[in-house]
């Protein structure tokens, strides 16, 4: 500030750190901090309470290099699930936070069915953890995206919120316009996946002022959570078409059958 002395500076310094501190308590107050899977009290805000951390099952090395799915034991780099060699997916690798499971479908579903936006800063920070591999390189991350109907109706696109944190957290670019969802499609949940596989077909297509942007980019496509694969597929092959030198999957939550990986 002008005019300033340097014995001032730390004085006003020291009363906005008291500022903010009484403002937390306020907010504190006002809106107590609460687990962000069961809704029980906790310390701080946008954390989870002991009992539900002990229970997220989170992701962790060693996993599938293709799929990105947990393995129990390590095989060294290169190890591939029978899944991802027999079914080879239409992107190139994919990583997960967390299985969805109990406490990964609540927060997953809190987040796009319960509208509560404070789930989406702590789940980014997770899947920037999981996804350092194949953020490490990335030229943007592209979020799966809502059919304009549902968007206006759900009012957001959890993929984009996703999407958007990590952006901040990674400095990666976050470009929410380059993948367009032309028709809007079923609900996957139920589905077979050869049904959401033919539910998605044709669903989604890059506008032709951006291929020319696509081609030879590195990009990350990202979801809250991969299924069957169906919709990221669909996605993955559009984006290829349009050129992409490389296209990978980083989703919050996963659903992990359990098979085991092979080496090649």
């Amino acid at each position: 500030m002008d005019g300033e002395s340097d014995d001032e500076r730390p004085a006003r310094r020291s009363v906005a750190r008291r500022l903010r501190a009484g403002g937390a308590r306020v907010l504190d107050w006002l809106l107590p901090p609460l687990c962000l899977a069961c809704r029980n009290p906790v310390g701080d805000h946008g954390a989870l309470c002991p009992g539900c951390w002990r229970r997220v099952g989170y992701i962790e090395a060693p996993v599938c290099a293709r799929l990105g799915t947990p393995m129990p034991f390590d095989l060294g780099p290169g190890a591939l699930s029978p899944q991802a060699i027999a079914n080879p997916p239409a992107f190139d690798r994919a990583r997960a936070a967390f299985r969805f499971d109990d406490v990964g479908r609540a927060l997953v579903h809190g987040l796009k069915y319960g509208d509560r936006l404070e789930i989406a800063p702590a789940l980014a920070g997770w899947m920037a953890r999981a996804g350092r591999d194949i953020l490490d390189d990335a030229d943007a991350l592209i979020p799966v995206p809502l059919h304009w109907s549902r968007l206006l109706r759900r009012r957001f696109n959890q993929a984009a919120e996703l999407s958007r944190h990590l952006s901040v957290r990674t400095g990666i670019a976050n470009e929410a316009l380059v993948l367009r969802r032309r028709r809007r499609t079923l609900h996957q949940v139920g589905l077979t996946r050869a049904q959401r596989l033919d539910n998605v077909a044709g669903a989604f297509h890059v506008p032709e002022e951006r291929k020319g942007w696509v081609s030879g980019r590195r990009l990350v496509l990202v979801d809250d959570v991969l299924t069957t694969g169906a919709t990221l597929e669909a996605c993955a092959r559009v984006l290829r078409r349009a050129g992409a030198a490389r296209i990978d999957v980083l989703t919050a939550a996963r659903v992990v059958d359990g098979t085991f990986a092979v080496h090649i």
